[in-house]
């Protein structure tokens, strides 16, 4: 089973891996992708340095994300065998911020959340935010940056088959003679 760019839009995100590892037959793969914590972090610190000087403080505008660190404990959490999480960072740029609207407005990335900032977004805080986006992240060429971290999870639906790890103490192989180094005790360990 495949997701690609969609968790990131889930209320409930343990609650539909669980969902998904129930879909799935014993042993069954799942994949999914979902935009992570640094998603869009220079149009984000730009916008809430903007409400603050103007609105003396900020609020929700852009969704959530989850953090990278985090990834791997939502397959854990939702049951599934041997997770693994990678982080890919994109970094695009754009002549100016608003472009980069432009096209999350086409890519449907557009904020959702239903407990927004109780202030309207209006012209004079997208302008400032536009100024410090410029300010704090252009490059030499006066391109500004955008960041998308994309998070991709693998996960198994639990099976016997699968390994398993060995009980503690039963290795036949201490691990420094695997490594083939030296162990060095710490004082007042066994």
């Amino acid at each position: 089973m495949v997701s690609t760019l969609g968790l990131h839009w889930t209320n409930d995100v343990v609650g539909a891996l669980i969902q998904v590892r129930r879909a799935l037959r014993p042993d069954g793969l799942f994949i999914g992708a979902f935009l992570g914590g640094q998603t869009l972090t220079e149009l984000r610190q730009s916008l809430v340095a903007a409400e603050a000087e103007i609105l003396g403080g900020a609020g929700s505008r852009v969704s959530p994300f989850a953090d990278s660190s985090d990834a791997a404990g939502l397959l854990q959490r939702a049951g599934f065998a041997l997770p693994v999480a990678d982080v890919d960072r994109v970094n695009v740029t754009y002549d100016h911020p608003i472009k980069l609207l432009y096209d999350l407005r086409r890519m449907g990335e557009t904020s959702v959340l239903a407990e927004r900032h109780p202030k309207k977004l209006t012209r004079a805080i997208l302008e400032r935010t536009f100024e410090l986006y410029a300010e704090r992240f252009a490059g030499p060429d006066g391109r500004v940056p955008a960041t998308f971290e994309i998070i991709t999870l693998t996960g198994w639906a639990p099976h016997e088959s699968q390994q398993q790890p060995l009980k503690p103490g039963s290795a036949r192989m201490r691990l420094a003679d695997a490594l083939g180094t030296t162990e060095h005790r710490v004082p007042g360990t066994r």
